[in-house]
């Protein structure tokens, strides 16, 4: 079995729901069949615009449902989700269960000692694991979110003591062939 695969997108077609009491995501508007897109264990799916609603692995799925191993990196306080906006990739999954926060969900992250959330707000996105792939990693070189390599790249992004954007990136897999472009073009665009 992989850690990780090449494909920032491996599916994304329609619109699911999600129950973090069951652990089930349903597809809902749109979802053709989980059997035959793609994906496989071990996949992360992530649901919600910038992962707004959340993050986790597959553990398994049937041709409307996906299973997940935890509900963790999912926004507190609420016991479902409907008609939320999704995609399934092949990225590392040790990020989401390494104790250091950086690749956390918004909500989880604290600032220094204050128990407030870091969302900035930027494109939708605080921070997560992003497929570059080189043509991407190449046109980023111009702007804050310039990446050392193209790959899966863990980036968290803050707004410093003096209002200034700051970005945090690490190439956590350097990966040549990343495909299946996932819907981060604000931060990383094909051209």
């Amino acid at each position: 079995m992989a850690l990780w695969g090449n494909s920032d997108s491996i599916y994304s077609t329609g619109t699911v729901d999600v129950n973090l009491e069951t652990k089930q995501i349903t597809g809902e508007v749109g979802v053709v069949t989980f059997t035959t897109s793609g994906i496989s264990t071990n996949n992360v799916v992530t649901v919600g615009s910038g992962a707004s609603v959340g993050y986790a692995v597959v553990t398994g799925f049937t041709s409307t449902t996906i299973s997940i191993a935890d509900t963790a990196n999912f926004v507190s306080g609420f016991s479902t989700f409907a008609g939320e906006s999704y995609f399934i990739s092949g990225e590392p999954i040790y990020p989401l269960y390494d104790s250091n926060p950086l690749y956390q969900a918004p909500e989880v992250k604290e600032i220094g000692f204050s128990t407030s959330p870091v969302t900035t707000g930027v494109h939708g996105v605080s921070g997560g694991v992003f497929g570059v792939s080189v043509n991407e990693a190449g046109v980023a070189r111009t702007t804050a979110y310039a990446v050392a390599h193209a790959g899966w790249v863990g980036m968290t992004t803050y707004i410093d003591t003096h209002g200034n954007l700051r970005v945090k990136s690490e190439v956590l897999v350097a990966n040549g062939s990343i495909v299946s472009d996932a819907e981060d073009d604000a931060l990383f665009p094909d051209s």
